[in-house]
């Protein structure tokens, strides 16, 4: 499904020159765009990426922003009225823009020159969801403006890591259910990472635990943990590290070696511990979000089970004006 619609734009876009690439949402629907900046920044030598918060966007008004930028905007259901709004800004700017939603005919759609449907992220591989489109789109644009050949490599591993990310939801079930046990009391969350991974700690925090659990929790990155963070830490502190596979994991090894000192409370979801075989080496710091994702999500299932306090309740979101 994403990919013969993902082809058909790349294909239609092929023969446009960029210089940078504007992700663009708000939420979660950020955070999962942040793995795709790191590809960027990690493969390309002339393309430039940045991730901006959808109303950001729109008041900051990036200069460089124009014809030869391509801008790409998610939304889950294609109506969070900030990312409709940063999609029309970015149109009558002259810019490409690409938008991605789970609904067809969406009011984020109609404002794009082109639209990408994925697949509900608990029933569809990894390929279809919105991180295996993210991918597909930036590694083709990447491909095309580069001369790099990236996107046949991405679909090969995006198709692999569907058996990689059941396991190891399987694996990590006792896991869960420790972290869920320890912490559905705690006051404050801490979560670490670094590099691709750190868009993770950040949909664990803001989405998971703080919009759906009603947990203060915090997302800090692993590098800035030495900057002023680690003095907040007692030893009943509850900490949860996540542990990749990018080129910046010993950030997150150096801020585990602190942690382990200091508190007793850690919860490491470490991608040490999946068998990433049938992945290519080179791609397989790319895939460990998607599989770090889910695991989260299973953690975060666990505790709002055992704290008895559902996924689905707000307060305010979408209840309230704001």
């Amino acid at each position: 499904m994403v990919l013969n619609n993902v082809k058909q734009v790349l294909k239609s876009i092929e023969e446009r020159d960029f210089k940078h690439i504007y992700f663009v949402a708000c939420g979660g629907s950020l955070a999962l765009m942040t793995p795709s900046k790191y590809l960027v920044d990690l493969y390309a030598k002339k393309l430039t990426a940045d991730a901006f918060n959808s109303n950001e966007f729109i008041y900051l008004n990036p200069a460089a922003l124009g014809k030869d930028s391509a801008v790409i905007l998610c939304s889950q259901e294609g109506k969070t009225p900030e990312t409709v709004a940063a999609a029309k800004f970015a149109k009558e700017k002259g810019a490409t823009v690409i938008t991605l939603s789970m609904v067809d005919y969406s009011e984020l759609g109609n404002e794009g020159e082109f639209a990408v449907k994925y697949g509900y992220y608990e029933t569809a591989d990894a390929i279809d969801t919105s991180y295996g489109a993210m991918y597909l789109l930036t590694a083709g644009i990447i491909e095309a403006q580069e001369n790099c050949p990236l996107f046949n490599k991405m679909v090969t591993n995006l198709t692999k890591i569907t058996p990689i990310i059941n396991k190891a939801k399987e694996d990590f079930v006792d896991k869960a259910l420790d972290f869920a046990e320890s912490c559905k009391n705690s006051k404050v969350l801490y979560t670490l990472a670094s590099g691709s991974d750190f868009s993770q700690a950040y949909v664990f925090s803001n989405c998971y635990m703080m919009e759906m659990q009603w947990i203060n929790a915090i997302a800090i990155h692993a590098g800035e943990f030495f900057h002023g963070p680690f003095e907040i830490l007692e030893k009943d502190s509850s900490v949860v590290l996540l542990m990749g596979k990018d080129n910046t994991r010993f950030l997150e090894e150096r801020a585990l070696k602190f942690c382990s000192k200091y508190v007793e409370k850690i919860f490491v979801i470490d991608m040490n511990e999946v068998d990433f075989k049938d992945i290519d080496e080179d791609f397989v710091g790319v895939m460990a979000p998607l599989v770090i994702n889910n695991v989260c999500r299973l953690y975060s299932k666990t505790i709002a089970k055992v704290r008895n306090h559902s996924l689905d309740i707000r307060r305010y979101m979408h209840i309230v004006e704001y």
